[in-house]
Parts: structure tokens; C-alpha cells; sequence
């Protein structure tokens, strides 16, 4: 193909993932996370996602329309489960989980994303691993601040058992169970 104005003749021009007009600035870094997170990496997925949003949402689209859509769960269950199980606060564990239930996530999901967050807390530790989060920049303070707070033995400790019941997650009778002394393990 010819070469024309710094693209191939015959093919459109590039596309850039922006956020819709009207997204609450502080929180588009946010949503750009998670449509890249829902579309698994693929840029085409996630513009798909985010044009059905658009559609769906109107003019005004914010992250929280976002992931009630998407069924994904905020960041902030994560960092407050974190906080929880450092604090040995076993009821709002118990508590947090069962409104992670309520609102209809599914538990071996929860488990995967905590696990996800508990590595993005190990990097956190060591600011030459900061850059393999893939998070956005706030958020990547955010782990840092968290990370801080926990022991490298903690970590890898709620890592493992995070990854052990995920594993066996399929074999267990009673699921929630399941996860609920996994957690209180942690």
C-alpha cells in the first residue's frame, strides 16, 4: 500500500481512546482503567465497550455508570478490604464481602481482584515496580500509600492464600464459605 499523509492509502485514520466530553475529569483516568481492564487489553474491545456506553449513558457518562454497567468492583473495595484484614477486623470483613455479594459480584471474582490488588501492593514496596501496575498514575500513588502500611511477609502471606483459594474455589461445596475463612486466614 501507498504511504499517504503518514498512513496507508485505503485504511482510516488512527482512532485515540478519549474520554466522553462531559466524564468528571478526576475520575477518567479511572475509566479509562477499567474499559481497558473489561476489554482485556484489546484496544478494539475496549472502544466497543466504551462506545456501548456512550450509547447507553447519554451525554453524561461517569464512572460510576461505568462499573454498575460493566459489573466490576470499585477500587476502594479492595483498599478497604486491605485495611480490614490489617486491622484483624474480622466482622467488616464478613461485612464487606456480604455487600459484595449483595449487590451481585461474583465471589471468585472478588477473590482473582484481590489477589490482583494484593500484587499491585508487593510491587508497591519498590518504586523501580511501580511502573509494572497497570493502573493509572493516582491510583499508583494510592497502592504506594497502602503498600507502605503493609510487611513484605503479609503480603506474600494473602497473596498465597488469595491464589490457593482461587484454586480450589471449584472443588469446595460451599463457596462462600469457602473464601470467608480465606480471608479470615489473611
Amino acid at each position: 500500500r501507498e504511504w499517504a499523509g503518514g498512513r496507508a492509502r485505503g485504511y482510516p485514520p488512527r482512532r485515540r481512546v478519549r474520554p466522553a466530553r462531559n466524564l468528571h475529569k478526576n475520575r477518567s483516568h479511572l475509566l479509562r482503567g477499567r474499559l481497558y481492564q473489561k476489554g482485556d487489553g484489546a484496544l478494539r474491545d475496549a472502544l466497543s465497550i466504551f462506545d456501548q456506553m456512550v450509547s447507553f449513558s447519554g451525554k453524561n457518562l461517569t464512572y460510576k455508570d461505568v462499573i454498575s454497567n460493566l459489573n466490576v468492583l470499585d477500587y476502594d473495595y479492595y483498599f478497604r478490604m486491605v485495611d480490614y484484614i490489617l486491622n484483624k477486623d474480622n466482622n467488616s470483613i464478613l461485612l464487606l464481602l456480604n455487600n459484595v455479594v449483595e449487590n451481585g459480584f461474583d465471589i471468585q471474582h472478588f477473590i482473582q481482584g484481590l489477589a490482583t490488588h494484593l500484587r499491585n501492593l508487593l510491587l508497591g514496596r519498590d518504586q523501580r515496580l511501580v511502573e509494572l501496575m497497570e493502573v493509572s498514575g493516582q491510583l499508583k500513588a494510592r497502592y504506594v500509600e497502602q503498600a507502605q502500611r503493609c510487611s513484605q511477609y503479609f503480603l506474600l502471606k494473602t497473596l498465597d492464600l488469595a491464589n490457593q483459594c482461587d484454586l480450589n474455589f471449584r472443588n469446595s461445596n460451599n463457596k462462600r464459605l469457602h473464601v470467608e475463612i480465606c480471608l479470615m486466614k489473611m
